[in-house]
């Protein structure tokens, strides 16, 4: 077994699922500790992390981040799945202006509350939502308040559009899609989904799982590894010294002189320790840690 650490971004092709790209990474690193960021559908392409060995410690930090996306959507179609992978079970032609279309996909932007749909991986009472709805059967689902931060309308025709949509976690496009249909009087499903973005990682950081069988055949597979600390490369950084990390690493506060906010944390060696925060107790600026990531070793 090889002992890599890091973070891979694949670049995820349709009829892959993301337990699929998973496995195909686990051998092309002959590793064992793989894990995925956040799951895309089979039919979805792009962004898709994924984190070898000590750096799967911030896999949850990855699937907690935002996303981007660049979906095509059509109108006048309802599916069950509400993709156009589903299975259709209504049809509407109410014809709608392009203004009226261009207004509905742009009034989802900000925070709205999101039912989430049946065919998802969601657990309620212990069983995925997706597994009760292929025995043909619906639940309540709680709406769930999910953030929109932009809507980019790229191209857009009487009964079809192109959107580059930047969302929290937890955002399904294919139902926010549904929504715009229901908003404007009919019915709207997803026709394809490219994710662009996840977090920190871009498409142009990404890699197809044919680029990477390649690249371990140069023996270069080290060059297309992210350090875990990447993931938090927005945040300015403070180095310890040893007394101050032991300190850290335990849990206690101490006295430094940066400004309050959040930080990247490391020792002098330029080891990753975790994040930490500074903030003003007693008239002093303490660090006190968030989270630490930090494996001997």
């Amino acid at each position: 077994m090889a002992d890599f650490n890091g973070i891979v971004v694949i670049n995820k092709e349709k009829g892959f699922t993301s337990h699929d790209a998973v496995n195909v990474v686990r051998k092309i690193f002959d590793m064992r500790k793989v894990g995925h960021t956040g799951t895309l559908d089979p039919e979805a392409t792009g962004v898709l992390p994924i984190c070898l060995g000590k750096a799967t410690r911030v896999s949850d930090l990855i699937m907690e981040s935002d996303k981007e996306y660049i979906a095509e959507m059509k109108l006048g179609i309802k599916t069950d799945t509400q993709d156009i992978w589903g299975e259709v079970i209504d049809k509407s032609h109410k014809k709608v202006s392009q203004e009226e279309f261009i207004s509905a996909i742009e009034s989802f932007k900000g925070e709205y509350d999101q039912i989430p749909p049946m065919y998802s991986a969601i657990k309620i009472n212990g069983k995925k939502l997706y597994e009760i709805a292929r025995q043909g059967k619906e639940v309540e689902r709680k709406p769930r308040r999910v953030n929109i931060h932009y809507i980019e309308i790229l191209d857009v025709n009487e009964d079809s559009a192109r959107i580059k949509v930047g969302c929290s976690k937890g955002t399904y496009i294919r139902t926010l899609i549904n929504d715009m249909g229901e908003k404007l009087g009919t019915f709207a499903c997803m026709t394809s989904l490219q994710r662009t973005k996840s977090g920190v990682f871009h498409m142009e950081d990404a890699y197809t799982l044919d680029e990477l069988k390649n690249i371990k055949e140069n023996d270069h597979l080290n060059k297309v590894l992210y350090n875990a600390d990447y993931v938090f490369s927005s945040l300015d950084r403070i180095d310890l010294s040893h007394e101050l990390k032991e300190r850290f690493l335990n849990g206690a506060k101490s006295t430094v002189e940066n400004v309050p906010g959040r930080y990247r944390v490391y020792d002098l060696k330029g080891d990753f320790l975790g994040i930490g925060y500074v903030e003003v107790d007693k008239k002093r600026n303490v660090l006190k840690t968030e989270k630490n990531f930090y494996v001997q070793g």
